[in-house]
């Protein structure tokens, strides 16, 4: 936003100062990705810039850490340990956080249509106890799931780990609808129950159309903290039910090898594409209510 031709010289002064600080601020969170990303495609098994890498000579870059984490050990100039534990972790995320995200999805999208309305009773305090995960420090509540999955026999089994990643993913579900569900005109639905429309088609044909937009947005939230938990896996997960961030805390205390660089930076790559998914959908739910995107 440009100044306007009446600024003073003080008020021109603190706008360029707060454009600096926020620039330096920006590129010191963005710096360690641009970092990460580049250092994936070396060549060298170290973590650092070679002589060769900065002269951009082509054989100083290389796949073969991304060869080596999806399981190719075929490369004859392999120096780390190779396994298939980075593609069992890949696919054990995976399938966790798909059967989270649907799970707390279901069950936040249901909360939030009782937390919205008015006469609900006790309504602020069960609004408080879903909101509870993000509030408690994530090791008191991942303790607190060990004990009482334990007591069911859940504990190293994945169902136990569908659950709990669920509890963690249904604050951000219920957050998202219900700061959708507050926009929403009620008049809409008493309307179509008017003209004989059932609860259930209310819901999905009307209703459900209007929050789609939060709906996905609370989804890809909770799909992205399913898949990059770690603290809650070391206390209910075993070496069975090893994921990709577990597996990257494993390798960073026993070997620390490229193949991280090459997995961080698909991280990235997923979290600013699910980013970009949330921002579109937050434009599309603004002029969805006649609101002109900001």
């Amino acid at each position: 936003m440009a100044l306007p031709v009446y600024a003073t010289l003080p008020q021109r002064v603190w706008h360029y100062t707060y454009l600096a600080v926020c620039a330096v601020v920006l590129f010191f969170l963005v710096a360690p990705l641009i970092v990460v990303i580049p250092l994936s495609f070396s060549k060298s098994p170290f973590l650092h810039f070679t002589p060769e890498f900065l002269r951009l000579d082509p054989e100083a870059f290389s796949l073969r850490w991304y060869r080596q984490m999806i399981g190719d050990c075929s490369a004859p100039d392999i120096t780390t340990v190779c396994s298939d534990r980075w593609k069992d972790g890949a696919r054990n995320s995976l399938f966790i956080a798909i059967c989270a995200t649907f799970l707390a999805t279901t069950l936040g999208t249901l909360a939030s249509l009782a937390l919205s309305r008015v006469y609900t009773p006790f309504r602020k305090t069960l609004m408080a106890i879903m909101i509870s995960p993000l509030i408690v420090p994530l090791i008191i509540t991942a303790s607190g799931l060990f004990m009482f999955f334990a007591k069911f026999q859940l504990v190293a089994t994945f169902t136990g780990m569908i659950l709990a990643h669920t509890v963690l993913g249904i604050p951000f579900v219920v957050i998202t609808v219900t700061a959708t569900l507050i926009s929403f005109d009620h008049n809409l639905t008493r309307a179509a129950s008017g003209l004989g429309g059932t609860p259930f088609y209310n819901f999905f044909k009307i209703q459900m159309p209007l929050i789609t937009p939060g709906v996905i947005s609370g989804a890809l939230f909770a799909f992205i903290t399913s898949f990059d938990e770690v603290v809650v896996v070391l206390f209910i997960g075993s070496q069975n039910q090893i994921t990709l961030p577990r597996q990257m805390w494993s390798g960073i205390r026993q070997e620390i090898s490229p193949t991280i660089l090459s997995v961080a930076t698909i991280l990235v790559i997923l979290s600013i594409v699910l980013l970009t998914t949330v921002e579109l959908l937050r434009r599309r739910s603004e002029r969805l209510r006649g609101i002109r995107p900001g």
